[in-house]
C-alpha cells in the first residue's frame, strides 16, 4: 500500500469526488452493491475491508494529519466568456478547477499578509 500524506474526498450533492494534485476534483469510484452489502454480517464486512490493502483503516498518526474541509457555497458568478471557455475546453470539472485557482489565490494572499 502506498503511504499517502493526505487524501481528500468530498461528498457533493450525494456524489463522491477525490482531490487531484492540481487541486481539481474528479468523481470517485462508486458502484456499491447495497443489496449484496446488506446481506453480509458486520464481521464479514470488516474482514472484507481489512483484506483490501487500499482500504486499510487509518493509523492514529494518519488521523493526526487529517484535514477538515469546508463546504462549498453555491452562488451565481459572472465570469468573462473567454475565461469560462478556457476552463471548459479542458473538460469536465471546470467549476472545480476555477475554485482551485481561486483557493490558491486566496491562500497566496493570506501568506503575503
Amino acid at each position: 500500500m502506498n503511504d499517502i500524506d493526505a487524501t481528500q474526498a468530498f461528498l457533493i450533492e450525494g456524489r463522491m469526488y477525490v482531490r487531484q494534485p492540481d487541486g481539481s476534483l474528479r468523481p470517485g469510484a462508486g458502484g456499491t452493491d447495497w443489496k449484496k452489502l446488506g446481506a453480509k454480517t458486520e464481521d464479514e464486512i470488516e474482514a472484507a475491508a481489512l483484506s483490501d490493502p487500499d482500504a486499510l483503516p487509518m493509523s492514529d498518526e494518519q488521523w493526526t494529519r487529517a484535514v477538515e474541509t469546508t463546504r462549498k457555497k453555491y452562488i451565481h458568478l459572472g465570469v468573462d466568456e473567454d475565461v469560462l471557455g478556457w476552463f471548459k475546453a479542458r473538460g469536465r470539472g471546470y467549476q472545480t478547477r476555477i475554485n482551485a485557482v481561486l483557493r490558491r489565490y486566496v491562500e497566496a494572499r493570506r501568506k503575503a499578509g
